[in-house]
């Protein structure tokens, strides 16, 4: 479901130029709160929300946002997924995260995806809007720890040993990691992302090594107690698990 705003209300000069910001979470109280602290810049308006992936392309096209605030975990989809579909959609496309994630897991994966920022939601309001007006002037908004992550990355620098297993993830093993823990079989996996049943058993069976498992079944487990904990510090309800026998 996406939601255009009309213009706001608050006391502005006709002339003044607003940066339009769009944005994506599935929680309303996160995107009220959002709506009105953005709405409360005098540089800044709210062009549209939306709560899911399918409705932000519509929003682009007939609003065309300077910059676009997203969550990472999306009910219907992946964040990361959605910020990389866009950026190859719109090459010039601004994007900014604003996550209850653990940073150093997903932080590098939204630059790399196309995102120009991250912000955890646990930070003071005031970080928010001055990493949108960063990113709006063109430059990243990450933390120190961030930018340290990424100019290893590009120095090829080798994974740190005290890290999780589940940071040697990449991207998309990522995202099937999290949809196997909610609880989707190989074949709805490879639907949600038109792939092949064969390439998601491949992605799951990298999975399996990095994690050091030994069945598949030990690797739904394992991901539905990950994806717990990620909801439990989102306020949803955990997924039930979902062993399939054989598919």
């Amino acid at each position: 479901m996406t939601f255009p705003r009309k213009d706001s209300t608050t006391l502005q000069s006709e002339d003044t130029v607003r940066a339009k910001v769009l944005i994506v979470d599935d929680h309303p109280m996160i995107r009220a709160g959002l709506v009105q602290l953005v709405s409360g810049q005098a540089d800044l308006e709210v062009c549209g929300e939306c709560q899911d992936a399918a409705g932000v392309v519509p929003l682009i096209d007939t609003f065309h946002p300077d910059v676009i605030v997203v969550d990472i975990s999306l009910e219907s989809s992946s964040g990361l997924t959605l910020i990389h579909d866009i950026k190859t959609r719109y090459k010039s496309q601004k994007m900014l995260v604003y996550s209850m994630h653990d940073e150093e897991l997903f932080a590098v994966r939204a630059i790399q995806a196309g995102a120009m920022g991250y912000v955890k939601k646990s930070a003071h309001p005031r970080e928010l809007i001055d990493a949108i007006r960063k990113v709006l002037q063109g430059h990243l908004a990450v933390s120190q720890r961030v930018t340290d992550s990424l100019v290893a990355n590009m120095a090829d620098v080798g994974p740190d040993p005290g890290r999780s297993r589940i940071d040697l993830l990449s991207s998309r093993e990522l995202e099937v990691f999290e949809f196997l823990g909610r609880g989707l079989t190989v074949r709805e996996i490879a639907e949600r992302l038109n792939r092949s049943a064969k390439t998601i058993e491949s992605h799951r069976e990298r999975i399996m090594t990095k994690l050091g498992l030994m069945s598949s079944a030990k690797v739904v487990r394992q991901a539905v107690e990950w994806v717990t904990q990620q909801d439990h510090s989102l306020g949803r309800r955990p997924p039930q698990e979902h062993v399939p026998p054989n598919e």
